[in-house]
């Protein structure tokens, strides 16, 4: 017996409103799908005008099944008309309506045994298009966010290995334009807030911050900043005109959990230290009450050379210099050099922040041994060799002081720190520690660098468990407000320093 008109209307209203209800959810779209199925009789699906099937229920189908769905959009948006039962004689039915969706989209149901399938399609279409609408926008915006975020990325990588004008560019055209001197800020966060986190420091700086979560960290968030950027007042104050509060503070205010390491101003082209210093303050502010921390040290090691010193640096590094990779995909110097530097910086991490596999990673660290003579990759007194002439090969005044120095034999590692501006500089470095209790001391630093800084190997050597060994270097870390057990680390300038002095 056929319902009667009542019953077709109140069944109507049933499905509109269940519709409603599911378009209200995340991923409204495929439990509608799935609810259409459940309730037509026959596979729902969404595809596009060339044949494609966009959606299924629950996320998935089968390409056999919708294949009838697929040819009878074709057709449909062939014929140019909006709705249509297609199919049927061999094959089962399909009912057919176009959403109001650019480009054009069809709902197709296949075989179903409802009879007022037309009817209950026409009631889905509209709430379904603005759900696909919705979905699409969604997944657009996500495109966006996450092209936006490697430009970001892209930008912060040029300005690290010293392409400002590059980086310049690039970044005025997402805006804003990167300042001539920046502070950088290093925030520790909780990994899944860190896009919710830029937000917010990007609004409180007033959109005038350089916002970049870290490529080799996925805890951390790494910002440019202008360095006179304030946040607002101060919400509670006597003072009826309060002055605003700085960045930082604002940060770890709004978002307790972070932690902010803070750079000195730099220029831009100085970031690669900028990064280093906030590093170091980050390490501080790890264990401060108030949960951040600005660098108050000094990390230039320019100071330890003269012409001869520049000199040394390119001699230890000619081997790279001069390589000349066998086959065209090969890496050549500079690539090589870049990998040194990286690998120097954050250890295995080097991997994320070069965008290369690990095993090329580890192959481009065997071939640096053996172009070098020494391995780098194990030794800590030959990667703070290869830093320092690193540091020296890139300084700005190298080339002018390559070209001035005085003929004769090369200097060596002993002789570069054998200088009294050397001298000077190492017991700058270590009077910290010399003034620290014994936990937190020389000795304790001393024993670490000695097992090139490897804690369970300094461990053993003092005695103590691992545990406690790390928990004195975190009190070594305090004393000198500089990292020690995460990269980028002070442990190669420390054993320069105790080198120059001839206390390791």
């Amino acid at each position: 017996m056929p319902a009667s008109p009542s019953d077709v209307r109140a069944d109507r209203a049933d499905n509109v409103l269940a519709l409603a209800r599911l378009a209200s959810r995340r991923g409204a779209v495929q439990d509608m799908l799935g609810w259409l199925t459940r309730r037509a009789g026959g596979p729902a699906v969404l595809v596009g005008d060339t044949g494609r099937v966009l959606a299924g229920p629950g996320g998935e189908h089968d390409p056999a099944v919708a294949r009838p769905a697929a040819d009878a959009a074709v057709e449909l948006h062939r014929r140019g008309a909006p709705s249509a039962v297609l199919g049927g004689g061999e094959g089962p039915p399909v009912h057919l309506i176009a959403l109001d969706t650019d480009p054009s989209t069809y709902l197709a149901v296949i075989g179903p045994d409802d009879p007022h399938c037309g009817m209950l399609l026409a009631d889905a279409a509209r709430t379904l298009a603005l759900c696909w609408r919705l979905e699409q926008a969604e997944r657009a915006r996500r495109r966006i966010e996450s092209a936006e975020e490697h430009s970001r990325e892209a930008v912060l990588h040029l300005l690290m290995v010293g392409s400002v004008p590059a980086a310049q560019r690039i970044a005025g055209a997402l805006r804003p334009a990167l300042p001539a001197v920046v502070q950088m800020y290093v925030i520790e966060c909780p990994h899944p807030r860190r896009r919710e986190i830029a937000r917010r420091i990007d609004r409180e700086a007033g959109g005038a911050a350089w916002i970049v979560p870290c490529p080799v960290r996925p805890n951390h968030v790494l910002a440019l900043v202008p360095p006179e950027t304030t946040g607002p007042a101060a919400e509670v104050s006597d003072d009826p005109h309060p002055p605003p509060a700085s960045l930082d503070l604002l940060i770890v205010r709004l978002v307790p959990e972070c932690r902010v390491g803070v750079s000195a101003a730099v220029a831009l082209r100085d970031t690669p230290t900028a990064y280093e210093q906030a590093i170091h303050a980050l390490a501080v502010a790890r264990n401060a009450p108030e949960r951040r921390a600005g660098f108050g040290g000094d990390v230039d090691v320019t100071v330890l050379a003269g012409p001869e010193g520049y000199l040394w640096a390119s001699e230890l590094l000619a081997p790279c210099l001069r390589y000349a990779p066998a086959r065209r995909a090969d890496p050549g110097p500079q690539e090589l050099l870049g990998t040194l530097g990286s690998w120097l910086s954050f250890g295995g991490a080097a991997s994320r922040h070069l965008k290369i596999h690990r095993n090329t990673l580890a192959a481009r660290m065997r071939h640096l041994d053996e172009l070098l003579g020494v391995e780098v990759s194990r030794s800590l007194a030959a990667q703070s060799a290869a830093w320092l002439a690193l540091r020296l090969h890139t300084a700005p005044q190298a080339a002018a002081a390559r070209a001035q120095a005085p003929p004769g034999p090369t200097a060596t590692l002993d002789t570069v720190l054998g200088t009294p501006a050397a001298g000077t500089w190492a017991r700058a470095q270590l009077r910290p520690l010399e003034q620290a209790r014994p936990t937190a001391g020389l000795e304790t630093v001393r024993t670490w660098l000695r097992a090139d800084a490897r804690l369970p190997a300094a461990a053993a050597a003092l005695g103590i468990s691992l545990p406690g060994a790390r928990k004195r270097l975190t009190r070594a870390e305090d004393v000198l407000g500089r990292s020690l057990l995460t990269a980028p680390s002070a442990k190669y300038e420390l054993w320069l320093a105790m080198r120059a002095l001839g206390s390791l």
